[in-house]
């Protein structure tokens, strides 16, 4: 799993240049999935700060910490230019999305529009072929997009991952510490934990929180609460910040919870939230 915090300050690699570095990321509040990166380009373009889907990466390089993506600089350059300082509605994302003609993550039950991993929506679309598959799944683009335009939703979806560091995590019988982190599943960039850093509660041990787990954020008080007691907190394995939890420590932890792991349910990211 990645932490957010290490995507922070990637490079961004297009086909032909660098494009800048990782500042911020934005995920869904629904879903809990990473969206977008936000990327700020540096003197080649001004400084101006653009998105990038994870429809876009390809195979990460971490020991130099690398992104690549299948994006052109002139494509990033003429993308639409969004405010990144403001909330994003959905009329803005529909406008980015028609632009590099990806697949509305919206329009489908999965993580990803169909699919719960980015390369399973692009199935179908890496070309501008005439077969008729691509046509079909460039009408269901098509026609999201128009049901996407005719929808007046300012709504902001999309949080930032930056932002909600240091919000307090409430347990049903008092606060226990604050996000230090967020845990990324590097194949389908769904956000699988919080990293909570108990504080001096308990000494400074860190705890993990899936976003299942969550009943409540409040985002003008800064506050994430969750269905557990402190001394289930307290008495569920540690987070070793060193070490990427293995499945088996994925498992003893949702064990300890009385939950069901992500891996072993055959229903998708959304139904999962709902049924939280």
């Amino acid at each position: 799993m990645l932490r957010a915090n290490d995507l922070e300050t990637c490079a961004i690699r297009a086909t032909d240049g660098l494009i800048g570095h990782v500042k911020d990321l934005y995920f869904d509040v629904q879903a809990w999935g990473i969206r977008y990166l936000v990327v700020e380009t540096g003197a080649w373009l001004s400084s101006r700060k653009v998105l990038i889907s994870p429809l876009a990466i390809g195979q990460p390089d971490w020991t130099e910490k690398i992104l690549p993506v299948s994006l052109t600089k002139e494509q990033v350059k003429n993308s639409p230019d969004i405010d990144t300082d403001k909330p994003m509605s959905r009329q803005h994302e529909t406008q980015y999305h028609a632009y590099y003609r990806y697949p509305f993550y919206w329009a489908g039950e999965g993580l990803f529009a169909q699919g719960d991993y980015p390369g399973s929506t692009l199935v179908g679309l890496s070309s501008r072929g005439s077969d008729a598959g691509y046509r079909e799944a460039q009408a269901q683009v098509d026609r999201a997009m128009a049901q996407a335009e005719r929808r007046e939703d300012g709504d902001a979806r999309l949080r930032s991952a930056k932002a909600i560091m240091d919000y307090h995590i409430e347990a049903t019988d008092g606060g226990i510490g604050h996000v230090r982190d967020l845990l990324v599943d590097e194949d389908s960039w769904a956000i699988r934990y919080l990293v909570v850093n108990t504080s001096a509660w308990w000494f400074g041990h860190q705890v993990l929180i899936a976003p299942e787990w969550i009943h409540d954020m409040s985002w003008l008080n800064t506050t994430v609460s969750v269905k557990l007691t402190r001394q289930a907190l307290k008495d569920s394995p540690g987070y070793d910040a060193a070490v990427p939890p293995s499945r088996d420590y994925e498992v003893n932890l949702h064990k300890h919870h009385g939950r069901i792991g992500y891996w072993a349910t055959g229903s998708n990211t959304r139904e999962r939230m709902k049924s939280a």
